[in-house]
């Protein structure tokens, strides 16, 4: 090889060096760029110089790491984001219902010290609508955030399919281009690798590499969202059982949407906005649900036993919302419906969870019901009665209608105290019909029924073990609780995360300072060979002037 090939050689390497330098420069802030460096290696047949690869510099095994990491801090990041308003809700000194709580039993003891009293009775209804407008407030707010958490979920699922689709398309173009020339820009490499970890930000995903080329991905148990070329969409929909409730499906080979269980998704956005609503939120709604129905209940069974100014026996004090009830979608018979009302007998049985209930047997009878907790998955004691086919359990009473058509395996979601507190008010606007006084003294004013109501203040009368304030006391106290674990758990997993993003960005991040170093060192590079052609030109030159 003469000198001016091997210059040449040395020239080009250098361009190379320099381009992928300033390359690296230019995108020291493009998120996802993976740095460039130039591999250059001895020319053949001995002579010169060759440029062997323009090498991205990307670890996987580090990538996958980080995507995992990122995946549950953006998961434990949007239920913080979440808890911490309930917890603010609840914890509030000013707006808390235990401050309205205690405020309606001081007034009932003002009742119980002036029973005929129209100022004490005015300050009985006055503390008893603003405790009850507290109750609705509350419940408006934790279902406010129910539809944001639907409306999240919707807008998350649209930023899935999009990103899976362009997935989809990127593998395309790389197998398009390595059909061409064999390698595949290293800028289409680094789009689909950002993406990759953009989508585990929004989802727990898995990641398979076919053939050390071709991205696939797919959900944790298995269902595909890239497969190759292919994408396959998830879609925001109504739970199979609760049409209040959003939760994500696919299409099965039929066409049918399926849904997926709302555990399936652990990590990223999704899956923090679904385990807050599961863990969190339907648990509070529920517990403010329990703590109305047992307030409720309590005051009017023992407002009940009282008399009124006008000698008549009490009548409700409260009015509260009744259970809700579902049935699933995919029942044999959707005439088949149930009602449920509260077991006012047994109100100390109330928990605050939801239950499921599965027809075992058709047609029904005793035994041929099997109600599950949700969330423990416990299986709770049931009576039916066939006369009115009704099934009893945990203070409720179920009244199924049109049964017939029912199969075994037909499934009902019971929610007995998620919306009790919505339909929270107070039942009477008379001051005359307070029952302050005992029931075997009618219309002379005492105030007996006025002191056994101020006493339940102090009653366990929530789940048979907690006073009013007790109970709300405990809320309170889960919620906070909850939110430090979650916020000591994200504080732990940014920690995790940072390190891993200071490792990823220490082998594929850009140094300005390294790169500047570069550019000298590849200038005189050029430079250098520059000279040497420069050289072979002289020689050639004396050359040709010998020969004259």
């Amino acid at each position: 090889m003469s000198i001016f090939s091997t210059g040449l050689s040395g020239l080009n390497a250098a361009q190379s060096a320099l381009n992928s330098t300033s390359n690296n420069i230019s995108n020291v802030y493009t998120p996802g760029y993976n740095r460039e460096v130039t591999q250059l290696g001895e020319g053949r047949a001995g002579g010169g110089v060759q440029v062997n690869d323009i090498q991205r510099q990307f670890n996987q095994y580090v990538a996958s790491q980080l995507n995992a990491a990122t995946s549950k801090s953006s998961a434990l990041e949007s239920y913080n984001q979440q808890v911490e308003q309930i917890d603010s809700l609840l914890a509030d000194r000013d707006a808390g219902l235990a401050p309205l709580m205690q405020n309606f039993f001081s007034a009932m003891e003002d009742l119980a010290s002036a029973p005929s009293d129209p100022a004490a009775r005015q300050g009985v209804l006055g503390a008893a609508d603003t405790l009850t407008a507290q109750f609705r407030s509350f419940d408006g707010y934790l279902q406010d955030m129910q539809e944001g958490i639907n409306g999240q979920i919707a807008d998350e699922v649209t930023q899935v399919n999009n990103a899976t689709e362009q997935l989809a398309d990127i593998n395309r173009e790389i197998a398009l281009a390595r059909a061409r020339s064999g390698e595949a820009p290293n800028s289409l490499l680094n789009q689909r690798d950002h993406m990759v970890h953009e989508l585990n930000e929004r989802m727990d995903i898995r990641l398979n590499i076919q053939d050390g080329k071709t991205y696939n991905i797919s959900l944790p148990n298995g269902q595909p969202l890239v497969a190759g070329t292919q994408h396959y969409s998830l879609e925001a929909m109504k739970a199979p059982n609760d049409p209040e409730r959003t939760v994500l499906g696919y299409r099965d080979s039929n066409n049918d949407l399926v849904a997926l269980d709302e555990d399936t998704l652990t990590g990223g956005t999704l899956g923090g906005l679904m385990d807050f609503r599961s863990e969190t939120l339907d648990k509070t709604q529920n517990q403010i649900g329990q703590l109305a129905v047992s307030f409720a209940g309590e005051l009017n069974a023992q407002h009940a036993l009282g008399a009124d100014l006008d000698g008549e026996q009490g009548g409700d004090l409260f009015r509260i919302g009744e259970p809700q009830v579902y049935s699933y979608a995919g029942n044999a018979d959707p005439g088949a419906t149930a009602t449920a009302s509260f077991d006012e007998a047994q109100l100390n049985k109330l928990r605050a969870t939801d239950y499921e209930v599965r027809l075992t047997a058709t047609p029904p009878g005793e035994g041929d019901f099997e109600v599950v907790r949700k969330g423990s998955g416990e299986v709770v004691d049931t009576t039916f009665d066939n006369d009115t086919n009704t099934l009893s359990f945990g203070g409720i009473n179920l009244e199924f209608t049109n049964l017939s058509g029912a199969q075994a395996g037909d499934r009902f979601e019971v929610q007995p105290l998620r919306r009790a507190a919505a339909e929270m008010k107070t039942a009477i606007d008379d001051l005359d019909k307070i029952a302050a006084s005992g029931n075997a003294d009618f219309g002379t004013g005492n105030n007996v029924n006025a002191l056994e109501m101020q006493a339940l203040q102090d009653k366990l009368t929530v789940g048979g073990s907690a006073s009013f304030s007790g109970a709300y006391g405990a809320m309170v106290s889960d919620v906070g609780n909850r939110t430090n674990i979650v916020q000591a758990n994200l504080d732990a997993q940014q920690g995790l995360t940072k390190q891993l993003e200071a490792v990823q960005q220490s082998e594929s991040g850009v140094n300005l300072d390294e790169e500047a170093a570069n550019l000298i060192r590849y200038q005189q590079f050029y430079q250098a060979n520059a000279r040497v052609i420069d050289t072979g030109t002289t020689i050639l030159d004396t050359i040709l002037g010998l020969r004259n």
